[in-house]
């Protein structure tokens, strides 16, 4: 189901201005040192195919529709993705499958994400991630999601409208939870299991489980484009009768 017309799109939000403050603040921030480290590092050095680019090379932003219903947790963003082109999944194989997926349910106004100039807009979605740095091989150290996620906690009270949440992958699924629980809104983080398409509807807001479109999934068959858009395509059947 195509959830465009289920409200306005990139409407004005409260929150618009707190988020964009936000984000602002993200990129600018210094926390945690081996990843701000890392990061320069692959801006500076590169990959060959992109040596005449000039890479973002610094924590990334959230990205979306401050007037979301949809909240969409990644885990941390592609050393030549994200890290280069300043986006959350821009620029990488992660986001050539996201972004078809959230096109497909009318999330995303193109299927493509290759810069961050390149027009794509979302629809009553917005993207985040428990990590906003690029790690070294993909996996931030348990101190340093602990350093990025009050941005997160703030995140979620400027994002009022939150209805359903995606979470993309297991660290991601944990974050989240993790938060509910010191929120006192559930007892326990492993009361809640993990699984591709795996939904908890007594959670408000719902969250939906998915495997990662990282390249190791998609490369190996464990997550397919079509298991992907069943995810996002689940995700608008559940806001359109919100």
């Amino acid at each position: 189901m195509n959830c465009s017309n289920s409200k306005a799109t990139n409407a004005a939000a409260p929150s618009s201005s707190g988020l964009a403050t936000l984000n602002e603040e993200i990129a600018g921030c210094t926390r945690c040192p081996r990843l701000v480290a890392h990061c320069r590092e692959v801006a500076s050095v590169k990959r060959r195919a992109y040596r005449d680019q000039e890479y973002w090379g610094k924590p990334v932003p959230s990205f979306g529709d401050p007037a979301a219903r949809l909240l969409v947790v990644g885990l941390a963003p592609g050393a030549h993705g994200a890290n280069r082109t300043g986006r959350m999944f821009t620029g990488d194989r992660s986001g050539d499958f996201l972004y078809k997926a959230m096109h497909r349910a009318g999330f995303a106004s193109q299927p493509d994400s290759v810069s961050k100039d390149d027009g794509l807009a979302l629809r009553d979605a917005w993207i985040t991630a428990p990590a906003h740095c690029a790690p070294p091989d993909n996996k931030p150290l348990p101190e340093e999601l602990r350093n990025c996620r009050p941005f997160l906690d703030r995140e979620l009270d400027l994002l009022v409208g939150i209805k359903v949440v995606v979470a993309l992958g297991r660290i991601a699924t944990d974050a989240w939870l993790g938060i509910q629980r010191d929120r006192g809104k559930i007892a326990s983080v492993t009361a809640y299991g993990f699984g591709h398409n795996v939904l908890h509807a007594d959670l408000s807001p719902m969250l939906l489980c998915s495997y990662h479109p990282s390249q190791q999934n998609t490369s190996t068959g464990r997550l397919t484009q079509e298991m992907l858009d069943g995810v996002f395509l689940r995700a608008a059947d559940l806001l359109a009768t919100r």
